[in-house]
């Protein structure tokens, strides 16, 4: 088991910002599907992914992938996996998730059923035992189908990589770390220019660009499901992995960033969430209004999540949000503005029409990612 292939899920629409940071980890990517990219690794890879990783959703062990049609089929070819190569005779193991697409196959609960006797039934004949005790570590299993092809993985993260810690409690409609992190990788900006989130609500966006800035690795202060593993994955690793993040954070860094929110309960749960990721010094939260969004500098970038209407009270506000939202970016020279909402109407009232705009999914939520893009800087003279 020198190099494996691993599964990464990731939002959809956001596969290519992924399959970037895993080449860049140093991995091999061997397939991108939607919502999911796959790559080949040794044992230290999943640590390193679990750790690193800013955009994924998790990280899956691969296991198998066939063709199955019939539920006949599907107990045939997972009880064809070695199971026994993975999990211990008193792992902890099910099938917690089962997804279909465009299958023959198409109920997850019986996907899962199905799926969890094919291994008890080869778990029997290897261990030669007809009863497990599931005291040990855990093995929780996901399946995908789509086409008719089944992939299967066992999950190493646990709880979802967006968990990074430091947010115990989000304020209203936050954004998922993870999702972010993504977005302010599909901008020009870097840790040296200015940032503003006039939405920052409980401060997601600011704390990552911090992070970001600060090479501070997201999964660095969290545990994983695969830690426990007994002798599949060498602590070794683990440790090794995270003395390499450790090792790369620069956090005495001078940085620009700012979160404005109307609303001081939510600023101060933004301030203790950045205390939390160690980034409080390195962002400037604030009580104002979009309307008052202003800065001194040129060349810097609005990354934001405004409100979508999706609760009914906001639904009759939002033409003036946008509105206000708009006339004070026309103020911001040379800036660049980036926003995610599903409000059909955010162009009309912003005022101009976005340059380029990316179909992205926030869990059930289809959005767009409006980029209004501003003048490039000009060169320093070295």
């Amino acid at each position: 088991m020198n190099k494996m292939e691993w599964i990464a899920p990731c939002h959809f629409g956001l596969e290519s910002v992924l399959k970037r940071e895993i080449t860049d980890l140093g991995y091999q990517i061997t397939q991108v599907e939607d919502g999911r990219v796959t790559f080949a690794g040794g044992m230290e890879a999943v640590c390193r992914a679990n750790i690193f990783l800013r955009t994924a959703e998790r990280i899956l062990l691969k296991v198998g992938s066939f063709r199955a049609v019939t539920f006949e089929e599907l107990f045939d070819r997972t009880k064809e996996i070695p199971w026994e190569e993975y999990i211990p005779d008193d792992g902890k193991f099910w099938v917690a998730k089962a997804a279909s697409v465009k299958s023959r196959l198409f109920s997850p609960s019986d996907i899962q059923s199905i799926m969890k006797k094919a291994m008890v039934e080869r778990m029997k004949s290897r261990y030669h035992i007809q009863w497990f005790p599931e005291n040990g570590a855990s093995y929780p299993v996901r399946v995908f189908l789509m086409k008719d092809m089944v992939t299967v993985g066992i999950d190493t993260t646990g709880v979802s990589l967006h968990k990074r810690g430091y947010r115990p409690a989000a304020g209203k409609a936050p954004i998922a770390e993870n999702l972010a992190a993504a977005l302010i990788m599909l901008t020009p900006w870097h840790g040296d220019r200015i940032l503003i989130d006039p939405f920052c609500g409980s401060g997601t966006i600011p704390i990552e660009a911090a992070m970001m800035a600060a090479n501070i690795a997201p999964g660095m202060n969290r545990s994983f499901t695969a830690e426990d593993w007994p002798g599949l994955i060498p602590k070794k690793n683990w440790y090794d992995a995270v003395d390499e993040a450790q090792d790369m954070i620069d956090d005495r860094i001078d940085t620009d960033i700012q979160g404005y929110d109307v609303d001081p309960e939510v600023l101060r749960t933004a301030r203790q969430n950045a205390d939390a990721a160690g980034v409080g010094h390195l962002i400037h939260f604030q009580q104002r209004e979009v309307k008052d969004m202003r800065h001194p500098k040129k060349y810097g970038f609005v990354i934001t999540n405004p409100p979508y209407g999706e609760r009914l009270e906001e639904k009759e506000t939002l033409p003036r949000i946008y509105r206000e939202f708009g006339e004070a970016f026309r103020e911001l020279d040379s800036w660049s503005a980036y926003m995610i909402t599903s409000y059909d109407e955010a162009e009309r009232y912003f005022g101009r029409k976005a340059d380029r705009n990316r179909k992205i999914y926030n869990g059930m939520i289809r959005t767009y990612f409006y980029q209004f893009l501003g003048p490039k800087p000009p060169r320093q003279k070295k």
